[in-house]
């Protein structure tokens, strides 16, 4: 699947795998893996931004996966986020989306909210705010419509 259909189907704190299609080489080769991981590799849809005009450039919608977080214990010292335009030659496929019941915090009202966590219901989600602090995080519970939706417009994870 495209990155614009992920940008168009897939909703926010789904798990999102992408690659270009290259085999994986062996442990041994360290660099290669590295440079391998770089477009093989999945990660959380936490942002979608529509396209946008600037001055007289076309900008076109991207996705943002957040890949991982680095830190220790429970100190979170940077998160390690990745944009990619629709326009990308990318592979890409939904690995799992967010359960029913499950509360997304998004940390701003508004269709270009950034996920910021989800909670495995409505009171985890109320403690994470307490404990981060995020004075305008809106919360959106996943009902078991959304999911039933995907199931019978034929957009299943697997």
């Amino acid at each position: 699947m495209s990155a614009h259909l992920v940008f168009e189907h897939a909703p926010l704190g789904s798990i999102i795998e992408f690659n270009d299609g290259t085999p994986r080489p062996p442990e041994r080769h360290r660099k290669k893996l590295q440079a391998w991981l770089e477009r093989n590799n999945r990660g959380r849809l936490i942002r979608k931004r529509g396209k946008t005009m600037v001055g007289y450039t076309d900008i076109p919608a991207e996705i943002t996966l957040h890949m991982q977080d680095i830190g220790s214990r429970s100190v979170i010292v940077m998160r390690v986020l990745r944009s990619f335009s629709v326009n990308t030659d990318l592979s890409f496929s939904i690995v799992e989306r967010p359960a029913a019941g499950s509360v997304l915090v998004l940390e701003r009202p508004g269709p270009d909210a950034e996920l910021v966590h989800v909670g495995d219901n409505g009171q985890d989600a109320e403690e994470w705010l307490t404990r981060h602090g995020y004075p305008n995080a809106v919360l959106k519970e996943v009902t078991a419509d959304e999911a039933a939706a995907d199931v019978v417009e034929g957009r299943t994870a697997a």
